[in-house]
């Protein structure tokens, strides 16, 4: 590295050697380093941290476990809080893991439907005929899919007849109907 360069390791503590990095830093030719992995992880909270690298004016060491810290976890919580509260209340998928990832924005005055189905052709087409034959508009619609499952949001804005779910239901694609208003 040139004289005076700045060294960043945050990918695996095992690519560097750690007192070569030392020597470097305490005779200058580096100017400093900042890093977050290391070849030894503390097992344990409370266990202590040892470093060559420990104690250098020109070295900033942090935790590669980031997430871990308490400021993290309550902005996870609140993170995740959030999705499932979404989900909840508007259908919305976003960075779902389990489920394909739809995101429908909200509309006032509509009922949506959140059809979870079998990734099979024509389940579209069926879910727009059984609307159609109630004479049920269509207000907005998304539909994504991930492997064997499909997953569509229909905003309808009409009041529905009964029948409508039923029929929904019992589509023979389909895993799970929620109505949300």
């Amino acid at each position: 590295m040139r004289p005076g360069a700045l060294f960043l390791n945050l990918c695996r503590g095992f690519v560097i050697d750690h007192d070569a990095l030392r020597r470097h830093l305490l005779s200058g030719h580096l100017a400093g380093a900042a890093v977050d992995v290391f070849r030894d992880e503390p097992r344990a909270a409370g266990e202590e941290f040892q470093s060559v690298l420990r104690g250098l004016p020109n070295v900033i060491l942090t935790p590669h476990i980031g997430g871990s810290t308490e400021e993290a976890q309550a902005d996870i919580g609140a993170f995740v809080g959030t999705k499932l509260a979404d989900f909840v209340a508007e259908g919305t998928t976003s960075l779902s893991v389990n489920l394909p990832q739809v995101a429908l924005p909200p509309a006032t005055g509509t009922h949506r439907l959140a059809h979870i189905h079998r990734n099979v052709p024509g389940v579209m087409a069926e879910i727009n005929s059984v609307l159609a034959a109630h004479d049920v508009n269509v207000e907005a619609q998304l539909l994504g899919t991930r492997g064997d499952l499909g997953y569509a949001l229909t905003d309808i804005g009409i009041d529905y007849p009964e029948a409508v779910v039923g029929r929904l239901r019992e589509m023979s694609p389909t895993v799970r109907l929620r109505v949300l208003s």
